[in-house]
């Protein structure tokens, strides 16, 4: 059944392999995603600001950009309810929540170090950040304070809650992806997952697959190219 799974998905994007580009910001794009409601884009850059597009027919219109930060801005993500929140995160030491409807920050949240990575709860009560020296910050979405902060002794490179929002994922340098209880933070598993460094995680919203992705050094005609590797888990359930 998985195989077929796979086929059909494969044909779908044979079928339908079609891209178009739009402008969006002046320096590189580092992060890209979609309101929970599918209306809006939003995308972060190296150019220290977000811009978010709307999605009218098969075209995105740029609808406001969104300047605050000091530098780059390196992720962002949508509140998981709320099509009109976004938050950012940036080198500036620095998360900011954002209102559509007013285009103004709502609140800016000091942090410790350069953010890398951010994801808003299931619940959209909380927001974790990591940053470059792999320190994990859990913030209250009302008080915009820290509930806990974590110190990680791998690289961190993305995180994420699972959609019961019990358990916190973290896939890191070794190419495992690292599972704590939530909101106790305690271990509970580490999956091997690839054999290189593991750059993303991704929960399918019906809660059946557990994706990830990780960047391989890859042979082709010589000369070294990333490839992104993708590895799922149909019916993963933390057993």
């Amino acid at each position: 059944m998985a195989s077929r799974y796979y086929q059909e998905m494969q044909e779908s994007f044979r079928n339908n392999n079609k891209s178009r580009e739009f402008p969006a910001h002046s320096a590189k794009v580092h992060s890209v995603a979609w309101s929970c409601d599918g209306r809006r884009l939003a995308s972060g850059s190296f150019d220290k600001t977000a811009s978010v597009f709307v999605l009218e027919k098969d075209r995105l219109v740029k609808e406001n950009n969104y300047r605050g930060h000091g530098d780059s801005v390196d992720q962002l993500c949508w509140h998981p309810t709320n099509p009109d929140v976004f938050v950012t995160a940036s080198g500036d030491k620095t998360i900011r929540i954002w209102d559509v409807r007013t285009t103004k920050c709502t609140a800016t949240v000091n942090t410790k170090g350069e953010n890398i990575n951010i994801c808003w709860s299931p619940d959209g009560q909380t927001i974790a950040v990591g940053n470059k020296d792999d320190v994990v910050t859990f913030i209250d979405v009302k008080s915009h304070r820290s509930r806990a902060e974590e110190q990680f002794k791998f690289e961190v490179n993305e995180i994420s809650w699972n959609n019961d929002n019990d358990m916190f994922f973290l896939t890191n340098g070794n190419g495992c992806i690292n599972i704590l209880s939530y909101p106790e933070l305690k271990p509970i598993q580490s999956i091997n997952a690839h054999p290189s460094n593991c750059i993303c995680i991704k929960f399918d919203p019906t809660g059946s697959t557990l994706p990830q992705a990780v960047q391989m050094p890859w042979s082709v005609c010589g000369p070294l190219k990333n490839w992104s590797v993708f590895a799922v888990f149909p019916g993963w359930t933390g057993q």
